[in-house]
Parts: structure tokens; C-alpha cells; sequence
């Protein structure tokens, strides 16, 4: 039986008081819709375990709990140890705290390599660490079909390569990069593979030791979770680094020696719950199937009058598309859209900007990303009012 029938999309809608006011959200990539439940344990934790770690009564060890459980689910969804998760406010800011403690005893003429295709949250630390330690920061080149160039990666790997910093999935386009692969070339040299994982991780599952990263990084709120990130850094190496952060705060986990200060425990306590409605409506796999089906049907009825850009189907690619209506200024098309109950967002580089300068998106263009929660009616709605443009 195919996704569209095993995949309840019913039952999914009726646990997001937002969706029931009729706007439909194809803005997914920018940030999700959150289910009841999670909203429901963070008022919850903020109730019943407002306390800081390490003291001799209830609140406090229901908050440990709360602590415990996020990195065991955290763990789970990466498939790594628990000890190996990280929680900081979002992917950007952790990416510039491991960033900057994996690299403080980095030398002179070290080379890091960033890509093209990623967004700014897994380029912009590396050009900052670089400026620091007067490192060569290369930058490996993205093909016009949106792809990675990966011979100009192997042309630019060599023994003083310290790490190759690069996306599991354009934030824009939806293209995917083959991890694996990228990350055997990395060690080859003995650098690090350092990958962002935030769209990826919002349609596919993961596996951080089958695709070979060292560092992965997420946001919870591109999965229905609250605004939270965490990271996964491989034990072996995480435990040589520094981290910088106060003197007296225990460590009694190597995850947990590279958080600076008290844990967000309420939107702890959200995740755990967004965990639990992933779960129970059949886990990223069922997730990733069904939006394919609503990908494959917003491409085969699009008009020609929308330009697509990057890869012409699926094939290698995840449901998020840029794209402009002939003849007509994306932010047009995206106020008179919202206006008419549908939310596309509008923008000029969507914080790609290696990708922008390759394709060139004009001065703006439209993201359009299918979420789990979208329906096929839905779909066609857009369809109707893009092609409505034309």
C-alpha cells in the first residue's frame, strides 16, 4: 500500500490548532507549524519544573529528567550516543561555539573548506575562525544544476585540511549532497566532516555514523519542534577539544561539557514531546514518503509560466522548491498570496550565498517547502493561484 494511504494526514492536522483557521503554510523550510502537545509540555515543564540541576528536590530532578530524556530522543533521532548530543538556542549558534572550540588550536595555513550550497549558518563561522587564525578558507564550487562539485572538492583537499564543512540538503533548492561520500573524502586527509543537517533532518532520517559526519547540526522548529537546536559530535573527537565555558560547572558527559550555561528545560521539554508526535504518526520515513507524493503532484500540474530552478525532479532532491512566476516580482506574487490564505515566503538569497551568485535567482524569488501536514488539496490550491499570475 502506498504512503497516500498508510499516512493519515488527517489525524495529523487535527493535533495543530493552527491549521484549523483555514491558511495554508508552504513555509516550512523557514520554520514549522507546532503541534498542541508540544506547546502543552512547555507550559507544563514551566509549571511543574521551573529549577536549575543538581538541587535535593522535586523540581530540580524532574527538570534532570526532562535534560536526560531530550538527549537519549536527541541521540535516537540522530541514531548516536546521548552523551555525543549538544542543545544550544539554534543551529547558527552552536555552529559558532564548536566551530570555535574545534579550531582554537588550529595553525596559520590551515585549510577549511566550505561549500557553495550551503546556508550562511555553515559558512559564516568558518570564515570568522579563519580570519582569527589566518587559515585558507577554500570554497568548493556548486554546479548550475545546483549540485556539489565534487571533483573541485578532491582538487582542493589536501594534508593540511582540517575540516570540510558542507549541507546534507539545500535550505533553498532541496538538493542533497552525498554525505557519505563527501565525509570518506574528508578523512581521507584526516579532516573533519562537519555537516549541516537542518533540512535534511526535517524530511529524512538520520544516521550520523552510516553517513560518517564528525559534527551535525540541526534546528527543532524546521520539525515542529520548539526554537531549540542540538548537535551531534563524535565522542572521539569532541573529547579533545576545549570548550570554552565557566570553570565550575561539572561535565559529567562529553555532550554536555560543550553547553556554556543553564539548559532551556521548557523547550527541552517541547522536544521531547515533538519526539513523541513524530513517532506516533509513523516516524521521518512515513514523513519523507508522503511529502514525496505531494512534491510529485505540485510538479507535474505546475504551469509554465513558474520558473523552477535547480534539479527538474526529485531525483535527488527534497519537497522544497525556488522558484518565480514570469513577469511578475516574487514579493508581489508572495503579499498577494498571503493575503489570498496561503503563506510562501519571498526573498533575495535565502542566506545561500554561493548558491545565489551561481543560479541567480533575480532580485527575488519564492520558496515554496512541503511539510508533512500539507494536504494534496492544498497543493493543487497553490497550483491554482500561481498559474492564476500567468
Amino acid at each position: 500500500m502506498s504512503a497516500t494511504h498508510t499516512f493519515d494526514i488527517a489525524a495529523v492536522r487535527e493535533r495543530f490548532s493552527s491549521l484549523s483557521g483555514g491558511f495554508v503554510f508552504f513555509d516550512g523550510p523557514g520554520g514549522t507549524q507546532v503541534p498542541d502537545s508540544v506547546g502543552d509540555a512547555i507550559a507544563a515543564a514551566m509549571r511543574e519544573s521551573s529549577a536549575n540541576l543538581g538541587a535535593p528536590y522535586a523540581t530540580s530532578r524532574r527538570a534532570t529528567a526532562i535534560l536526560e530524556e531530550a538527549e537519549r530522543r536527541a541521540g535516537a533521532f540522530f541514531s548516536c550516543r546521548p552523551d555525543e548530543i549538544t542543545f544550544g538556542m539554534n543551529m547558527t549558534s552552536l555552529n559558532f561555539t564548536l566551530s570555535r572550540t574545534a579550531s582554537r588550536d588550529w595553525q596559520a595555513g590551515d585549510r577549511v573548506l566550505v561549500s557553495a550550497l550551503d546556508h550562511d549558518a555553515n559558512v559564516a563561522p568558518w570564515i570568522e575562525v579563519a580570519r582569527d587564525h589566518d587559515l585558507d578558507l577554500q570554497t568548493i564550487a556548486v554546479r548550475p544544476d545546483t549540485t556539489l562539485d565534487l571533483d573541485d572538492l578532491r582538487a582542493k583537499l589536501n594534508d593540511r585540511t582540517r575540516v570540510v564543512a558542507f549541507t546534507a540538503a539545500s535550505n533553498a533548492v532541496g538538493t542533497l549532497t552525498p554525505v557519505r561520500e563527501i565525509s570518506d573524502l574528508a578523512h581521507a586527509v584526516g579532516a573533519l566532516s562537519w555537516v549541516d543537517g537542518v533540512h535534511f533532518s526535517a524530511h529524512e532520517p538520520v544516521d550520523v555514523e552510516a553517513l560518517g559526519a564528525d559534527v551535525m547540526l540541526c534546528s527543532t522548529y524546521k520539525f515542529c519542534g520548539p526554537h531549540l537546536g542540538f548537535a551531534y559530535a563524535r565522542a572521539a573527537v569532541a573529547e579533545t577539544w576545549r570548550p570554552y565555558k565557566v570553570r565550575p560547572l561539572p561535565t559529567p558527559t562529553t555532550g554536555r561539557k560543550m553547553s556554556t550555561g543553564t539548559f532551556p528545560f521548557e523547550a527541552l521539554a517541547g522536544l521531547n514531546a515533538t519526539f513523541d508526535y513524530l513517532d506516533e504518526i509513523g516516524g521521518m520515513a512515513a514523513i519523507g514518503a508522503y511529502e514525496r507524493t505531494l512534491a510529485e503532484r505540485f510538479l507535474t500540474t505546475l504551469p509554465e509560466s513558474v520558473i523552477r530552478y535547480g534539479l527538474p525532479g526529485l531525483e535527488g532532491r527534497l519537497p522544497t522548491f525556488v522558484v518565480n512566476v514570469d513577469g511578475v516580482p516574487a514579493d508581489v506574487v508572495s503579499e498577494q498570496l498571503g493575503a489570498r490564505g496561503v503563506g510562501v515566503w519571498s526573498s533575495d538569497t535565502w542566506y545561500s550565498l554561493g548558491l545565489y551568485e551561481t543560479l541567480g535567482f533575480g532580485d527575488r524569488s519564492l520558496r515554496i517547502g512541503m511539510t508533512h501536514y500539507n494536504t494534496a488539496e492544498e497543493v493543487d490550491r497553490l497550483v491554482a493561484e500561481l498559474s492564476s499570475f500567468g
